[in-house]
């Protein structure tokens, strides 16, 4: 005797309403016009057990928050939402990487930094979602001309960590004619700790000793900054 099997129906891209087709709505509109729910669920492509894509797109991004919670949501997380696979937390996972090191490659021509915000922009894209604090030089030559941004620590930073031999040695490898001190916070909040005060004024004196200007000491936040040179903190 025959047995009736039944197939799950899972809605594809082509089935929602033409209002609701992430894809074509990019296609007409332009990728800046759409949400960012939809350009996930383009990267999805299906939705599960009976819900579209969109809503699914839409479930992911309130489990972690916004786009900066899912960006450091691992695939394993990721797959405890419902509907969200393996291959779909990868292919989530390749998309976010790839617009990450889009936005922290470097121009062929050498960047010049003449205000506080040049020197965040040249970082944030790449020190904002950090987890923990990382601390960054921005190496300029006579002209203000970036030379190199390496990172110097790694770790909680305080004025028993920080070792301000270690700053001058790669501003002196390279010449420099000055620097810019940069870090994290990974809370979010750019609001400067009494011990970067305490290390910026180090910096500043050291700097005169040295011969190699100190501008700045930027404090990266999400999607915000702080110069304490602005602020007059460390600097006389």
């Amino acid at each position: 005797m025959a047995t009736e099997t039944t197939l799950e129906y899972v809605p594809m891209m082509r089935d929602l309403a033409l209002h609701d087709r992430p894809r074509e709505r990019l296609l007409q509109v332009g990728a800046q016009a759409v949400s960012t729910a939809e350009l996930i669920a383009i990267i999805l492509r299906t939705g599960t057990g009976g819900e579209n894509v969109l809503r699914l797109a839409e479930r992911l991004l309130f489990r972690f928050g916004d786009l900066t919670g899912l960006s450091r949501a691992t695939a394993a997380e990721m797959q405890r939402v419902k509907g969200i696979g393996p291959a779909k937390a990868v292919e989530i996972k390749a998309a976010l990487e790839i617009g990450r090191r889009l936005l922290a490659a470097s121009p062929s021509e050498k960047p010049k930094v003449s205000s506080p915000a040049d020197a965040a922009n040249l970082l944030m894209s790449e020190m904002m979602f950090l987890e923990q604090e990382h601390l960054r030089l921005i190496l300029l030559d006579t002209r203000n001309k970036v030379l190199r941004t390496p990172t110097i620590y790694k770790g909680s930073l305080n004025t028993s960590v920080v070792r301000i031999g270690e700053l001058f040695r790669a501003a002196i490898k390279e010449n420099a004619a000055a620097m810019i001190v940069a870090h994290n916070h990974p809370s979010g909040d750019p609001s400067p700790s009494p011990e970067d005060v305490n290390v910026t004024r180090q910096l500043v004196q050291a700097g005169k000793l040295l011969g190699i200007d100190v501008l700045d000491h930027i404090v990266i936040g999400r999607q915000r900054f702080v110069s304490l040179k602005e602020r007059g903190l460390g600097f006389d």
